[in-house]
């Protein structure tokens, strides 16, 4: 009996310990890399969590019609290494993108590359996208 109970409840720790591997998604599984954007626009709010970061802005066309984008960008170790902080981009900055839209064509990107309008300064965004040879 104990050896049985022992050996369930290491059936479900395995089991549990291998839910985020599953949750996790390669690039081309969300992201099209053959549908490149460029996006310029306000942030509105930085979730700077694992398994990525995230920033959301708010790009203005010529009409006045806003379309609010979700951009992904790598973990927050990769960032670092990269050189950010959770000061290099805040609310209210406007930032120009370069990346990969969604596949499923929703307002959602892959960034490569983020571009502080204030300074120019170009940022690798630690994308999991892997660039053609």
């Amino acid at each position: 009996m104990r050896t049985r109970l022992l050996a369930v409840v290491a059936g479900l720790g395995f089991l549990l310990a291998t839910i985020p591997v599953v949750a996790h998604h390669s690039f081309s599984a969300e992201f099209d890399a053959n549908s490149p954007v460029e996006v310029t626009g306000t942030v509105q709010k930085i979730e700077w969590l694992n398994p990525h970061v995230w920033f959301f802005l708010d790009e203005e066309d010529d009409q006045g019609n806003v379309t609010n984008w979700a951009m992904e960008m790598g973990s927050p170790n990769q960032l670092v290494r990269a050189g950010w902080t959770r000061r290099t981009m805040n609310v209210g900055d406007v930032v120009s993108i370069e990346g990969s839209r969604a596949r499923d064509g929703s307002d959602t990107a892959s960034t490569r590359v983020v571009i502080l309008t204030s300074t120019g300064k170009r940022l690798f965004s630690a994308s999991s996208q892997r660039l053609p040879r």
